[in-house]
Formats: C-alpha cells, structure tokens, sequence
C-alpha cells in the first residue's frame, strides 16, 4: 500500500471510531456526502422523446381501398345465387355455374343464400368496377378446397344483413390443378377486400388461414367466430378494424398483417371493436409495421398463457415491427411471451391495462413512451424494458420476477433469461420519469438502468427486491432528480441513491433486516412526517427523495410502530403515527445523506 492509500486509510478508520463513540444505542450512524465529491456521471442521451400519435404514424402508411359508397348495396337490380345442398341457381349470365361451384365473372351486386354441402363460391373478374356480395344466410362446405375465393377483382366488398347466420368450413387438405396454391385460406381473397354489416360469420379453417386477404383488408362491423389451424384473420397489406366482435381461436397468429416488401405496408390500425383471443402458438396482433389501436376491449390469451413462455415460439399479445401506438381501449392480457411488444417504438397515451406474460410486459427495442392510462402488470419476468424509457404520464403497478424497469440497448434479448444466450447492454440507455404514478414490486433490480436516469416529476415507489445480488436501483451513469416522490426499498447488496448532482435532496438509510410492511417515518423538527411509507417485502436499505428535504434543516428517521390515515400502496397521507423505534436524528447539509 503507498502513502497516499494508508493516510487515506487511517482517516476513514479514525472516522469511523469517532462516529461510532457518537452512536447511540437508539440511533444509527450518519454520513453526509460531500457535493464537491468525484463522481462518474453522464446527461441521458435523449433530450426529446419518440411520442407519436396515430394520425402522424398513419401519414407514413398506404391509404387504404376504402371509398364512399362502398358501404351501401341496392336489392333493386341484384342478382341471386341460390345455393340448394348439392346445386347451384341462378337467372344471370355473368355467374357461371360448374356443379356446385358458382364463379362471379363481372362486377355488380350479387344476393347468395341457402347451403351447399360441398361446394364452392369463386369470384373471378377483369372488371375494374366493384364486386358487391351480399351472404343471405349461407353455409358453405368444402372437402378438397376453400369454400370462398376471390382470385381476380378490383375490389370486393362483402355484406353481413343483420341477424343473418353465415358459415363457412373448408377441408384439411386441398387439391390443386397443376402448380397452383391458392386459394390458400377458408376465406380467401387475392384483391383487396371489405366487409360491412351487422350480421354474423362462422369460418372453420381447417387447412391454413380463417380471412385472408393477399392485398388490404377492411371490417367495418359484424361478428365474427374464427377456428383456424393457423392464422386466424390476415390483411397481407394492411388489416383495418373499425368495429365488431370477433372470437378467434387460432394454432398461429389471430390478426395478422405481414407486408414486408413495402414500409408503408404491413399495417394494423383498430379504430374500435371487442375482441376475444386464444392462440396456441402465435400473436394476437402482429403488424410487420405498425400496429395502431385507437379503442376496443381486447382479452387476450396467447401461446396458452404466461405459464407456458417457450423462448422458440413468438406468442406476444401486441406485436409491431416499428411503431406501436395505443391511445385507449380495454385490455385483459395474459400471454406466454411479452404481452405489448416494438421491434422499434412503443407509445401508451392511454387506455386500460391488466398484464400477466410469461416475458416483459411492455417491451421495445428503441423508445418506450407512456402519456396515460392505468397499467397493471401482475406478472412478467421484467415488467417495462426498452433501451429509452420516458413516463410522462397514467398509473402503473407491476410485478417482476425479474427487474421491474428496466432500461437496456438491443433486442428483447437485452432482459434474456440465464441460460438463453448473451444479453446485451447500452451505457446510452436512459430512463425518464417527468409524472406519473409508478409502483414496482421486483425480484431483481427495482429499477435498472444501463445508463442514465432522470425524474423531474411524479411519484415511483420501488418495493424489492428483499434478497440475491441486486438493488432497488441499478444505474451505470447517473440518476439525476429534480423533482417528485422517489421511495426505494429492498436488499442493502447493491443499494445506491441518487446522484450528487440532483437539484433534490435524498436520503439513503442502511437496516437491520425489516419485515415486509413494517412502516419507515420521517419527521421534521417539528414532529410533522414528511412520509410514512410500509414497503411490501423484506428491506434494509431505503431510498427517500423529496421537495419536503430542504438543508440545514433537522429531522428524525423511525422504523415500526403503527400509522391510521388514508393509505395507498403502502403510501399514507395525513397519517397519525405511534410507538415507533428512532433510528436516526440528523441535519440535512447535503445533497445526499446516507445512514448507516
């Protein structure tokens, strides 16, 4: 050791003693930083955040196929189809009847109705007007094909009248001339293709795809009952809902858009609708673009469940390739994989949240943003984690078996289990909190941070975790705060506070092991409590940063005893405190104060 080490050494010993002689037996130690101290810092990369809306991301999609009129059809002038078992009829030229399979040849309106028990309605025209098809009450069965194709046609639109009961069901195996293969879906079409009306369709996909269009699909309403071998709903170029009830049991993806040769194709947008899901081995929405959701009730079981996380198999809730945008709605999740998912950017400007995954929560590789909405996660293996993360806004409680927030560069490996493969981080990666209320229960780190940190605002309080090798906060750079309720709880292994260089006064207190819910008080010199806070797990190290901690001012830290007032989460307001145990009398003089 060299002279410099052993003075060094010798001064913090001879401290240590004399502040030890100082301790009372009801009193712990008490360490006041120095603000002039050396300190590896660095400012968040980021000094605007991702924060796009519906509206901005659709001005880079295609415009969809959709024109006025489109959703109105005249009896007057139609044409009939008659489906009759094991026959077709019908008076018009321009539907050519083959046994029972009934091919459309030019635009107009067309009525089917009745049932055939093997059969087949095809349209197939070179007409540039549109081809209007009104479903009367059918039932159409294949056992070699699909029963509806559209394989050439510049738009059809397709009309579900009120209280009227279609059904579809093709075969599990189908036959082809020659080097064909498509049709290739239950409901297929190669043109672009709409569906209007209130009534109701069954289709049983047997083979592949329930609806699929190679081109855009639009529903404006209807009820739809999907039972598909693979995906359940497909618009290759986009998929746009604007309402309707859909129940879609599917082996693959249940709404899916997967145009991935043109970037302003590939997009879901959902103006509205409900939405009952079960996948087995797929998404419930994944847009190879985005995937943009204005409303709706959405209950959501993918893969089988958050019991069931298979790290081959991509079962995410809510899937996008670059921006992920929801702006409300209703949402019961429960998935095996992550359960709002972004390749690229992911927006929350509102809606209602309840969240059980068997990986994250809410996951992007890029930019994470939430403006709004009541977010529950209760469970996850890592509750929020993209590489920027900025919380403006809405009510978030989450459970992590892992870390709760967590801010790291890369993909979704960047949270990756042990065992699954390397993981990666970003020294950039950088979290803002600027509002919100946010409540972290984690087994791993409370909040990570391969980078930097910065709150201005809000209230975050962090419970765990209460053992292993990790923190209530993990930051590399800094985490600079200037404003709200910071409370941190947990193990003492990793604890860390906020930087130096914060604008906010904080504490850091060192314990004996706590029992979950037992209360830490602190109070001014007058008696008042700046906060009386029951963590829900095991702690001996807590986190307090405050407007309420000014310099040179005096106060008192407690541990136990019992409060009565109005509680939160642990969080009390206008509480009345008794019998609890003084740790710690100290006056504040610098930024962070730490208690041992």
């Amino acid at each position: 050791m060299n002279a410099k080490n052993l003075i060094q050494g010798i001064g913090i010993l001879i401290i240590f003693l004399l502040m030890s002689c100082q301790k009372d037996d009801d009193k712990l130690s008490v360490v006041i930083e120095d603000d002039d101290q050396t300190e590896t810092t660095s400012d968040p990369v980021y000094t605007e955040y991702f924060n796009q809306s519906i509206s901005e991301a659709m001005e880079s999609n295609k415009d969809n196929h959709e024109v006025s009129g489109d959703e109105k059809w005249e009896e007057e002038g139609a044409i009939t189809i008659q489906l009759n078992e094991t026959s077709i009829t019908t008076t018009e030229g321009s539907v050519e009847i083959n046994g029972t399979t009934a091919t459309i040849t030019k635009a107009g309106i067309y009525i089917i109705q009745g049932t055939l028990s093997d059969g087949q309605i095809m349209v197939n025209t070179e007409d540039e007007e549109t081809v209007k098809i009104v479903l009367n009450n059918v039932s159409v069965t294949n056992t070699s094909n699909a029963p509806f194709g559209v394989m050439s046609a510049e738009k059809v639109v397709v009309f579900l009248p009120e209280n009227t009961q279609n059904t579809f069901s093709d075969a599990t195996t189908y036959v082809y001339e020659g080097d064909e293969d498509e049709p290739n879906a239950t409901f297929f079409s190669k043109a672009d293709l709409s569906i209007y009306g209130t009534g109701n369709i069954t289709v049983n996909a047997n083979y592949n795809d329930g609806i699929s269009s190679k081109d855009g699909l639009i529903i404006s309403s209807g009820n739809f009952t999907i039972n598909s071998v693979d995906d359940g709903i497909r618009g290759k170029d986009y998929l746009i809902i604007k309402g309707g009830t859909f129940n879609v049991q599917s082996d693959g993806d249940a709404f899916k858009s997967d145009n991935d040769d043109d970037e302003d194709r590939g997009y879901i947008l959902i103006e509205n609708g409900t939405f009952n899901v079960a996948t087995t081995a797929g998404d419930g929405f994944s847009a190879e673009t985005d995937l943009l959701i204005a409303d709706g009730a959405f209950d959501l079981v993918t893969g089988g469940g958050s019991d069931s996380f298979d790290e081959e198999v991509s079962s995410k809730a809510l899937k996008a390739g670059i921006n992920n945008v929801i702006e409300g709605g209703t949402f019961t999740i429960n998935s095996a994989d992550d359960a709002l998912h972004c390749d690229g950017n992911l927006v929350i400007g509102g809606g209602t949240f309840s969240i059980a995954s068997g990986d994250d929560g809410i996951h992007a590789d890029e930019e994470l943003t939430i403006n709004g909405g009541e977010i529950t996660i209760t469970e996850s293996y890592e509750g929020l984690e993209s590489n920027v993360l900025t919380i403006n806004d809405g009510t978030i409680h989450l459970v992590s078996s892992d870390d709760g927030i967590n801010g790291a560069g890369g993909n979704d490996g960047s949270g990756i289990r042990p065992g699954q493969g390397n993981s990666s981080s970003s020294s950039k990666s950088s979290l803002y909190i600027q509002g919100g209320y946010i409540v972290v229960e984690a087994s791993g780190d409370g909040v990570d941070v391969n980078g930097s940190i910065e709150m201005t605002a809000g209230i975050l309080l962090v419970n765990g975790p209460a053992q292993g090798a990790n923190g209530p906060l993990d930051y590399d750079n800094s985490f600079k705060i200037s404003g709200g309720l910071l409370i941190a709880a947990g193990t003492s292994n990793m604890a860390q506070a906020p930087s130096s260089t914060s604008t906010q006064n904080s504490i850091l207190l060192y314990l004996d092991s706590q029992s979950a819910n037992t209360l830490f008080v602190v109070q001014n010199s007058e008696g008042e409590a700046l906060v009386t806070y029951s963590p829900s797990v095991r702690y001996e190290s807590i986190v307090y940063s405050s407007s309420k901690l000014v310099k040179s001012s005096s106060y008192k830290v407690y541990i136990g005893g019992s409060a009565t007032g109005s509680e939160t989460d642990g969080l009390y307001e206008d509480a009345t405190y008794n019998s609890g145990t003084l740790v710690s009398s100290f006056t504040l003089s610098s930024t962070i104060t730490q208690i041992n």
